[in-house]
């Protein structure tokens, strides 16, 4: 897609500065000239650089997160802290639904301190696919998982103990989350061992995490901070209006 193409250039060209910097034995400041490479758009740099910093840094390669879906993530993150729309800028969360829901495909990361708080299971609804989401709606009733930018609001004790309230904020997207009763909360059929079947357990719709970690995991992400449940869902991708705006 067009979006992609300056967004991923930047990418590049900030991972191997970084990389030449860890190769030297002494860490020279970076000085970006407009000889080395021309930005009209300093917002997209400042993206980019933050995004391979994090990547590096979090060994992110590793925990099978691809560098577009960062960077993404990281888009529309510092958008919404621009607008006001976040309070806990600390941390920023990802859900990769293009991943196997038997993998570790939530990561809690730690912009302030560059760190990976928390990376583990996470549920799709049940009507979005078994093993794999394919299918995503903001329709209440449609026990299905719904993409883009949300961002977190306050807890409660309900039905799965202490859980957290989310708010979307993409038109058409999620922004009938709290209305469909969109959460994210602990579920025993989230875990380790269900990782070893044919798929993880599911939910109506919601976000869920294993239970053992999810008062953990809310108190990190509560009152304020970004969300960002992503698929390669073309429909998604090309109106997101905080990826393509």
């Amino acid at each position: 897609m067009q979006r992609n193409i300056l967004p991923l250039f930047l990418y590049l060209f900030s991972f191997l500065v970084l990389t030449s910097f860890n190769n030297a034995s002494e860490a020279p400041v970076a000085v970006l000239s407009k000889e080395v490479i021309e930005v009209s758009d300093a917002a997209a740099l400042k993206t980019a650089t933050l995004s391979a910093t994090l990547y590096s840094k979090l060994d992110l390669e590793s925990k099978s997160l691809s560098p577009q879906i960062l960077e993404d993530a990281i888009k529309g993150y510092e958008k919404l802290v621009a607008n006001g729309s976040v309070r806990n800028e600390q941390y920023l969360t990802i859900v990769d639904m293009s991943q196997s829901s038997r993998s570790k495909r939530l990561y809690i990361i730690d912009v302030r301190n560059q760190r990976l708080a928390q990376n583990t299971y996470v549920s799709h609804g049940k009507n979005s696919g078994l093993d794999r989401a394919e299918r995503f709606s903001n329709v209440p009733e449609s026990e299905q998982s719904s993409l883009g930018f949300y961002v977190t609001k306050n807890t409660y004790s309900g039905k799965h103990g202490l859980s957290l309230k989310l708010a979307g904020v993409e038109k058409g997207f999620n922004d009938n989350a709290e209305a469909r009763a969109i959460v994210v909360h602990g579920a025993e059929y989230v875990n380790e061992a269900r990782a070893s079947s044919a798929y993880m357990g599911r939910s109506q719709g919601c976000p869920a995490v294993p239970q053992a970690q999810a008062k953990r995991i809310i108190s990190l992400i509560k009152d304020g901070s970004a969300l960002f449940i992503y698929h390669p869902n073309q429909k998604y991708l090309t109106n997101s209006k905080l990826l393509n705006s």
